[in-house]
């Protein structure tokens, strides 16, 4: 975000009673929160797909050999 944008937003922020700035502020900090933690769950995901692949290819091969069953929810 350039500077003149968030200059922006600090002058619409100030515009407001510092009650509701407050809960801006609140919104914010919970907003960027959930990103960041977004971010760091789509880096790990990505990095696991190595594992993932590994593990799609031993079930398939496993599936072709007849070691595998059905899943059923009821022994679960």
């Amino acid at each position: 975000m350039s500077s003149s944008a968030i200059a922006t937003v600090i002058k619409m922020l100030e515009s407001l009673p510092e009650e509701t700035q407050e809960r801006v502020v609140d919104h914010l900090r919970e907003y960027l929160s959930d990103l960041l933690d977004e971010e760091e769950w789509n880096a790990r995901f990505k990095r696991s797909q190595p594992q993932l692949k590994g593990l799609a290819r031993r079930a398939r091969q496993e599936i072709a050999e007849g070691k595998a069953k059905p899943l059923d929810l009821k022994e679960l």
